[in-house]
């Protein structure tokens, strides 16, 4: 485990690390297949992680994980729980900002300083990014892109970090269902509660939970 934060690298030109991508955000998977991703962002909720992890593999479930880089540095014990159980991790920036507000070095800063620190904890090369708060410019999205990132966004949100309510998670997460749905949700109290059922539900009605990667083929 790191004991600290990692000095923020300079990011002068990073144009050429990474190749480019498409820089238009994703709301939703590819709707062809009947697919679903049950997606969590991660910068606090420690206590609840390991109750998820188990919850998602007693059910077989794999799922991605996008975690914060400050949140990362300090639990690295946890991050490496999340790999381990087989899932996708994903790029949400490194002290949580609004990226729509950042110019072009800070987007840089953030993404890269994640890639950088996630990459020495796992060996991992994550290609996904999922901007804080939903918050992204062009400029945040066509950083991404140079970085080799996908910008992904959401078709239903949970709003379980403001909403304490079990039920409530469960049926915003359940509405409507559709094909390729991508689906915001935090490690809380209540979304761990929420969880299983959430998950039955899925299954039921015949969907394949997966990753995002695996959802926006």
């Amino acid at each position: 485990m790191l004991g600290g934060l990692i000095a923020l690298t300079t990011v002068q030109d990073l144009t050429n690390v990474f190749s480019g991508n498409d820089n238009q955000p994703y709301y939703i998977g590819n709707t062809a297949n009947k697919n679903v991703t049950l997606m969590v962002n991660v910068y606090w909720g420690n206590e609840y992680l390991p109750g998820m992890l188990k919850t998602l593999a007693d059910e077989g479930v794999k799922t991605t994980f996008f975690v914060g880089g400050v949140w990362a540095s300090k639990y690295s014990d946890l991050l490496q729980a999340i790999y381990d159980g087989g899932h996708e991790i994903g790029n949400h920036g490194f002290f949580h900002k609004d990226h729509k507000n950042l110019n072009y070095e800070n987007n840089q800063k953030e993404i890269y300083n994640t890639h950088k620190l996630v990459k020495e904890l796992l060996g991992v090369e994550m290609t996904l990014f999922a901007p804080p708060s939903g918050a992204y410019g062009k400029t945040c999205l066509a950083v991404a892109g140079e970085l080799g990132y996908k910008t992904i966004m959401w078709s239903k949100d949970t709003i379980d970090w403001r909403d304490k309510n079990r039920d409530i998670i469960y049926n915003r997460a359940v509405k409507n269902p559709k094909n390729g749905d991508l689906i915001l949700m935090h490690p809380t109290e209540a979304t761990a509660k929420a969880l299983p059922d959430i998950i039955k539900f899925y299954k039921e009605q015949g969907f394949n939970l997966t990753t995002v990667s695996e959802n926006i083929k």
